[in-house]
């Protein structure tokens, strides 16, 4: 019912519109127009009730702002914590370090290859085609821990005072357990330097061993221990 008197409101009041600049009678068809749209104002206020102030049935603004994403902001400060290596707009930064006291840093991480039986008998055996597999591994792990800051964007060049790498065969379940150790005495951690150090030893295991099986896994890199620092000491599971 409703929908049919504006529609009838319209379709009456625009014929005769085309006549308001041509006619004489442009006064009375004028009039007959603002009519229609009064009489539409109060069936419309009827069922909508009145219009706000500025005469638009809806609460949404034309005003560009609105136009704009609202985005929530939050207070950084309240978090328990935060991404040190990501300035205020998101950006990467490497952390300064400078204000920070010098301390004895040390890290072990930890990491698994597992082999398969046919591989791990090969490698117990130092039977592998590209030699001794152990050895090459704990080579490479020492060597990458001091490479850390050219494969990690954002870490620092550290002095590192001692590295460690030691590899372990585990009859159980035919793996090698790879574990890396690191220190240093300077004003950040060395977890970095120790978790590359293992990541570097698997994949070099898995690199002398690939000719044999392709189905060789690293897994369970992880960081075992940290002490020294401004956060303290860390173990894992504890």
């Amino acid at each position: 019912m409703f929908a049919r008197r504006i529609v009838a409101a319209v379709a009456a009041a625009s014929p005769r519109s085309k006549r308001i600049f041509s006619t004489s009678s442009s006064y009375s068809v004028t009039h007959d127009y603002q009519t229609s749209i009064q009489e539409l104002n109060k069936e419309m206020e009827s069922v909508f009730g009145d219009f706000p102030p500025d005469g638009l049935p809806s609460s949404v603004s034309n005003s560009p702002a609105n136009d704009e994403p609202h985005l929530s902001s939050r207070n950084i400060g309240e978090s328990s914590f935060e991404l040190t290596h990501t300035g205020n707009s998101g950006e990467a930064q490497m952390v300064d370090v400078s204000p920070k006291e010098s301390s004895k840093r040390t890290a072990t991480a930890v990491c698994k290859v597992k082999l398969g039986k046919k591989v791990f008998d090969l490698v117990l055996a130092n039977q592998m085609e590209k030699g001794d597999v152990l050895t090459v591994a704990k080579i490479a792990g020492i060597m990458a821990a001091k490479q850390t800051s050219n494969l990690i964007p954002l870490c620092h060049n550290i002095g590192l005072t001692h590295v460690q790498v030691d590899l372990r065969l585990n009859h159980e379940d035919f793996s090698v357990t790879i574990e890396g150790e690191a220190a240093s005495m300077g004003k950040t951690g060395v977890e970095m330097e120790a978790m590359t150090a293992v990541s570097i030893a698997g994949l070099t295991v898995y690199d002398m061993c690939k000719a044999a099986s392709k189905g060789i896994s690293i897994t369970d890199i992880r960081l075992k221990h940290k002490s020294g620092g401004k956060s303290g000491d860390y173990s894992w599971g504890q």
